[in-house]
């Protein structure tokens, strides 16, 4: 462990906080008449360009590190970012903040899933707990018994986020550890903020946007607000605080602080949009919060001891919002 865990706490707290920030901040520009593909664009566009210069820095000319993981950020940028953000962004359109990023998050249960039918690393029973703990509390989360509004549509898109989060962690396994984070978190902002935009102009995917202003917290004010917070606040500040807390706790240990996220994002979204679920679906996220956490308990336990993380540079442990 580094000689410095409180830091590294603080800054993965932080990391959780600025990344719950999203969807709230998402909320204000759809109801104004963005559609979420332009909040993505948006969004990932600005902080890609404000990250461009410190990932640069952090390559120090390594350009043949860069050329030899264009597929691994390519395939970042399209699951990682574009997908599980478009998914998002269109999830919390119909759903209150706090449960679209629970059902987010089942993306870590399905690369449980992925694991044991793609390579045969069949679940330990911590992590088949954890797992049905997770489904449990979705059916809460889903609200089955009809006491809150259901929308199929937002949690088919939060469903899509999922995917798009577990693609993102199966990929950070695979990252070369050559590769510096803020490098790979650019560069696949890049790649989806491109994508999204190309694929936007030729018609198959809606890019709307208004410039006027919007509503943000009960108060009226300009549409830059949100898309700073989204781009700087929920993207630059939460990409740089995670990964230099990544660099003292290692990633297991800050992804057990990032959990916290679903918690804060709760929060903001009942202080800013006054958007709070109910009883049964708070206990519900409980649940996932917790089975969540036995999934990441399983694999501590089934790992050796973590090295001080020096360099090279851990793998990002951070989702792609």
């Amino acid at each position: 462990m580094h000689s410095r865990p409180a830091a590294g706490a603080a800054l993965a707290l932080l990391s959780a906080v600025t990344f719950a920030t999203s969807g709230t901040f998402a909320r204000s520009l759809i109801e104004a008449g963005w559609s979420a593909e332009s909040a993505v664009i948006a969004r990932v566009g600005v902080a890609a360009l404000v990250l461009a210069i410190p990932a640069l820095l952090s390559l120090r000319g390594r350009w043949s590190v860069l050329r030899g993981n264009a597929t691994a950020i390519g395939m970042f940028g399209l699951l990682g970012v574009a997908l599980a953000q478009v998914c998002f962004f269109n999830a919390v359109r119909y759903l209150p903040v706090g449960v679209a990023l629970l059902l987010e998050y089942l993306g870590i249960i399905l690369v449980v899933g992925w694991m044991w039918l793609r390579h045969g690393q069949r679940p330990r029973r911590l992590t088949v707990a954890g797992s049905v703990a997770a489904l449990v509390g979705l059916a809460f989360v889903l609200d089955l018994a009809g006491t809150a509004d259901f929308h199929p549509v937002g949690v088919l898109w939060g469903l899509g986020a999922a995917f798009g989060l577990a693609g993102y962690f199966v990929l950070a396994g695979r990252v070369d550890p050559r590769l510096p984070s803020v490098a790979m978190a650019s560069g696949g902002m890049a790649v989806g903020a491109g994508v999204l935009l190309l694929v936007g102009l030729t018609g198959l995917l809606p890019l709307h946007a208004t410039f006027g202003d919007v509503t943000f917290a009960g108060q009226t004010t300009s549409w830059m607000l949100p898309i700073a917070g989204l781009s700087l606040v929920a993207a630059v500040i939460a990409y740089l605080a995670g990964i230099a807390g990544t660099r003292i706790l290692g990633p297991r240990l800050s992804s057990f602080v990032g959990l916290t996220e679903v918690l804060f994002a709760v929060l903001i979204a009942w202080l800013f949009l006054n958007e709070l679920p109910t009883g049964w679906q708070l206990f519900g996220g409980a649940l996932i919060v917790a089975g969540v956490a036995l999934v990441r308990l399983d694999e501590l336990r089934g790992s050796p001891s973590e090295p001080t993380p020096v360099t090279p540079e851990p793998a990002l442990a951070l989702d792609g919002r």
